[in-house]
């Protein structure tokens, strides 16, 4: 394991990047410590693991703090590498755990509770290769996609007690010395917060808006059934802001943001005219397409994100009358719709 980077926020007094390390191809997702006269915020701990544990161990003891210092946690979404740690570290030092209540949906969703009852006899793990064969996902791959979605519930466990972050044009949330506008979108991840500070234009924006890479966008049963106009939506929104320095849940900070919700805007415009383009006459299922766009040789992690990736886009055009779909036998197929 190696020692998180830790670099002060130029633009936030008091305020830290860490960077806690996750096993995905990211390599590390970006927390940050709030100091305010009543404490600490963080926000995203990360997902948990031994090494990310011990990781926290060693922020702590650079800034001089215990559990006990922790007055809030703020999670942007419920994805394991923002959400993850939220509970262990609540159970350390009886912090208040803050998402919005879609955001808590999904969480419940995705990894469940011994206290819910939200779908406890289907399990996402059993649900999503189930939607996924229904769209061509090979059969063979079933058994290796379930144990990847069991071993993400590691990550997540213990669940927080959540309290939820109020919706609102005239909300302000006082975490870290600071008055937050908590501004919730949609697309990565239902109900995803970002927390913006008007007066220095100061936005902490986890992954509703990321440097250098498009954020992950994701069709799965159950959830939002078009994630990619939810996301197109919350990026014309996102883009409005006067924002003077984005901190994104990966990557580095940046001071680009309207430029960079410009440009995502336009990726999926591309990439909508690819998915388009590449549905043969004969009808195409998503798998199809998926590895026709995004490679056959992905690892399946990779490509679960790519197959829901690619449903969000083919759900996207069928809702523009630019494809249509036919359920009627096992395995849905789209078929592409000309002149509009």
């Amino acid at each position: 394991m190696k020692m998180p980077e830790l670099t002060p926020c130029e633009r936030i007094d008091g305020g830290f990047q860490v960077k806690i390390s996750m096993s995905f191809p990211l390599r590390w997702v970006n927390s940050y410590v709030l100091k305010g006269q009543d404490g600490f915020t963080i926000v995203d701990p990360g997902p948990r693991s031994t090494d990310t544990e011990e990781e926290w161990g060693h922020v702590f003891q650079e800034l001089g703090m215990s559990f006990g210092d922790i007055s809030d946690i703020v999670v942007t979404h419920h994805h394991p590498d923002h959400y993850g740690l939220a509970g262990w570290m609540q159970q350390q030092g009886q912090a208040r755990v803050h998402m919005s209540a879609r955001s808590h949906k999904e969480a419940m969703l995705m990894w469940g509770h011994p206290d819910s009852q939200a779908d406890a006899s289907m399990p996402m793990e059993q649900r999503l290769p189930s939607f996924f064969v229904h769209h061509g996902f090979p059969v063979d791959q079933v058994s290796a996609l379930k144990l990847h979605m069991q071993q993400a519930h590691l990550q997540v466990n213990p669940q927080p007690d959540i309290t939820v972050i109020p919706a609102g044009e005239d909300v302000r949330l006082e975490w870290g010395g600071r008055s937050w506008l908590p501004i919730e979108t949609g697309g990565h991840a239902p109900g995803h917060v970002s927390l913006y500070e008007p007066n220095s234009g100061v936005i902490l924006c986890g992954d509703a808006v990321l440097p250098r890479i498009s954020p992950n966008i994701s069709l799965l049963p159950g959830s939002d059934t078009q994630p990619l106009q939810s996301f197109l939506d919350g990026l014309q929104r996102l883009g409005e802001l006067e924002v003077a320095w984005a901190y994104p849940g990966h990557r580095n900070p940046f001071g680009y943001f309207r430029e960079r919700t410009q440009a995502l805007l336009a990726h999926h415009e591309e990439r909508l005219d690819k998915f388009h383009e590449l549905i043969q006459p004969e009808g195409s299922t998503a798998y199809e397409l998926c590895i026709a766009v995004f490679s056959d040789k992905l690892g399946i992690h990779q490509l679960r994100f790519a197959m829901s990736e690619t449903l969000a886009h083919l759900v996207e055009l069928v809702r523009r009358g630019r494809a249509s779909i036919n359920e009627s036998n096992h395995i849905a197929r789209f078929y592409p719709l000309h002149g509009k």
